[in-house]
């Protein structure tokens, strides 16, 4: 078991103080960073991390096509199903799910590199309402060539341990052509991001203590003074709940985020599962 992080900064972002905003009865949505209509000068980004809006999409409504650019966009699915369209794809012509078209459930994570411009649409085609995290990271330079990954992760091992999700491309900022379209990630088996970043996901059971470390060890290039955000989900009505590093005073309920400052590469981080359900927890550890 690691000991406490003693030289850590742990300042919370309670979920009450965050921004909400409900767009004609089809989205309600929380924002972690000033977004849309809501600005706050205190949070407009964290390291690399811009954007974290926890998100609920009515049945059979959602985002139209709309453009992005020069970002780093993804979306982690919680409950329910969301549907990514590319602009050239029309609904009922998609063929096989691809770069250009994904239907999206739980345990997947669909990853946009904005770049130079690029246009889609995020609907809920189902009966159902989706629940999921929007999350955006700024590159680490502008002017890429857009693209798209999906990807699934398993559910059994986030209740093993921290499951890396994203991790940077292996070739770094003056990556080729070819290692673009390559886009092999530092850490296997998880998403290129364009970003000196990586992103975990863990269940956690209640009496249990998952251990992440930060920077995942040399996959990052900043080895100093990283900056990790954890977010516990809305998910379980009220019962999750999550201690950080042993501190009494780092206990987050659900939708409650943590800033995480003051740490290196290779520190471990505790987080312990202190509620009366299961905790799912996502960690976005930045430079």
């Amino acid at each position: 078991m690691s000991k406490p992080l003693a030289h850590a900064s742990i300042v919370a972002r309670r979920s009450s103080e965050r921004g909400y905003a409900e767009h004609g009865g089809w989205l309600k949505t929380f924002h972690t960073f000033s977004f849309a209509n809501y600005y706050d000068h205190k949070f407009n980004q964290f390291g690399s991390l811009r954007v974290l809006n926890e998100d609920r999409v009515a049945a059979r409504n959602g985002f139209p096509t709309h453009p992005h650019r020069d970002a780093e966009i993804f979306s982690y699915i919680l409950s329910g199903e969301l549907t990514h369209r590319d602009s050239m794809i029309k609904k009922g012509a998609e063929g096989a799910q691809g770069k250009q078209f994904y239907r999206m459930k739980r345990g997947d994570v669909q990853f946009t590199t904005g770049g130079t411009g690029i246009a889609h649409s995020e609907q809920n085609e189902s009966n159902k309402p989706v629940h999921f995290l929007q999350i955006w990271a700024l590159p680490w330079k502008y002017g890429l060539k857009p693209n798209y990954h999906t990807r699934t992760f398993d559910e059994a091992a986030k209740r093993q341990g921290f499951v890396h999700i994203l991790s940077p491309l292996a070739a770094g900022p003056d990556a080729t052509a070819a290692e673009e379209e390559a886009a092999v990630p530092k850490i296997p088996e998880t998403i290129p991001i364009h970003a000196d970043f990586v992103m975990g996901a863990g269940i956690i059971e209640p009496e249990k203590t998952f251990q992440w470390t930060v920077g995942a060890g040399d996959a990052v290039t900043q080895k100093k003074k990283r900056n990790v955000y954890i977010h516990l989900p809305m998910t379980k009505g009220g019962k999750a709940k999550i201690r950080l590093d042993f501190r009494d005073n780092a206990v987050l309920e659900e939708g409650d985020g943590a800033f995480i400052t003051g740490v290196n590469a290779g520190d471990v981080l505790s987080v312990e599962s202190v509620g009366e359900a299961e905790a799912e927890v996502v960690v976005l550890d930045s430079n």
